[in-house]
């Protein structure tokens, strides 16, 4: 995954978590779980699929 390890995936978690704070921190991962997973579709043609059948 991009060439990140596990030592590395902590540390990044870990400064986030003090930047963000825990309160906000579920919050921050929703919101890149979804726009991650609205490129996806994008990026496969998925929302393209939709607009042609309206």
């Amino acid at each position: 995954m991009f060439g990140f390890g596990m030592p590395e995936v902590i540390i990044i978690g870990i400064i986030a978590l003090v930047v963000v704070g825990p309160s906000k921190l579920p919050q921050l991962g929703q919101a890149l779980g979804s726009s991650i997973r609205n490129f996806k579709k994008a990026s496969q043609g998925e929302d393209m699929a939709k607009i042609e059948k309206e």
